[in-house]
């Protein structure tokens, strides 16, 4: 279309013969981009360096010293963000452009040495005595700073992750996945009160119009978290009165998180709160069952088909929902 475009312009004459060969030879053989490429490098970058020098000290520890290694650590931490506060663009509530491509790295490395170095000293030093809440919400404090003031999403994951630790909890995937940490009323609390917090803070982000693109990463920690504690807490008083609450919760943030994602157009939150409710559905078919105390083997067999027969036609109603987002999205 556009090379048609291009010569209907050149017979006119109101394109250069120069001009009408640049672009031809562009369209022809269109520019490679390798930003992802080069991203993927630069994180590992980061990553190997950090690791490499880990091992390197871990190593040669009693040779090096403690404090030479803490000297090591605060250098690179004040190179690094000497060179990003020279650097950096003034603050904006809205988006702001990294001034270039390695920006966004060193800043990245700053905030580990930084990370490291107040851990390093607390393990050696007990700097923080016993006040281990302390100890933890110091660089969180400072994460979320950083990732405010410079506009950083990786950074403001590290926040996310060091707030879970303050609140005495893990965020990461294994955690999250596996069901058996969530053996205490209080623990499964806890993760109800950090997932919460995120979706109050993706909230707020859109409501008062503060870094909205921040939303998605406090909306998909929070999201996860609530979700997986609440089943959790489900599962926890299965066959007790106390279960139902939960998996009505479930149901109700399953509710609004569909009705708001559909209005946004995101298919994957759309996703996750169909099949999060799905989970909880399936479960209360289970409790249901296990109530009644119908044992025969009809009833199982029945119940079997019945979430064989559920989860394809989810499977269909996902493509269909995700075929309309796409029709829609010209609107």
């Amino acid at each position: 279309m556009k090379q048609n475009i291009y010569t209907k312009l050149h017979a006119e004459g109101l394109l250069s013969d120069e001009s009408f060969q640049k672009l031809k030879t562009r369209h022809e053989a269109p520019l490679f981009s390798v930003h992802w490429e080069l991203n993927t490098i630069l994180y590992l970058g980061v990553i190997l360096l950090t690791g490499g020098l880990g091992t390197l000290i871990y190593k040669n520890i009693d040779t090096i010293g403690h404090q030479a290694v803490l000297a090591i650590i605060a250098l690179i931490c004040i190179g690094c963000f000497y060179y990003c506060f020279k650097h950096k663009k003034p603050f904006s509530k809205e988006k702001v452009a990294s001034p270039n491509t390695g920006y966004d790295y060193i800043l990245l490395l700053g905030s580990i040495s930084l990370v490291t170095f107040i851990g390093y000293l607390q393990y050696q030093y007990g700097v923080f005595g016993n006040s281990y809440g302390l100890a933890t919400f110091v660089p969180m404090a400072l994460l979320f700073y950083i990732a405010y003031d410079f506009d950083h999403l990786g950074i403001l994951s590290m926040a996310i992750v060091n707030l879970g630790i303050w609140m005495g909890v893990s965020v990461t995937p294994k955690t999250l996945l596996m069901m058996g940490t969530y053996n205490t009323p209080k623990l499964i609390n806890t993760y109800l009160v950090l997932g919460a917090i995120l979706l109050m803070a993706a909230y707020l982000s859109k409501q008062l119009k503060i870094k909205k693109h921040f939303k998605f990463s406090y909306q998909n920690y929070g999201t996860h978290i609530a979700f997986v504690a609440l089943l959790s807490g489900f599962f926890h008083y299965f066959e007790h009165s106390l279960s139902l609450v939960y998996v009505a919760v479930v149901f109700a943030l399953a509710g609004y998180m569909y009705r708001e994602s559909f209005k946004e157009r995101s298919f994957y939150f759309v996703m996750i709160s169909i099949l999060y409710g799905y989970i909880a559905l399936c479960g209360l078919a289970v409790e249901l069952v296990a109530d009644a105390k119908l044992d025969d083997e009809g009833v199982l067999y029945f119940l079997l088909m019945a979430f064989i027969g559920s989860a394809i036609g989810l499977i269909i109603l996902l493509i269909n929902i995700n075929r309309k987002l796409k029709a829609d999205d010209h609107i």
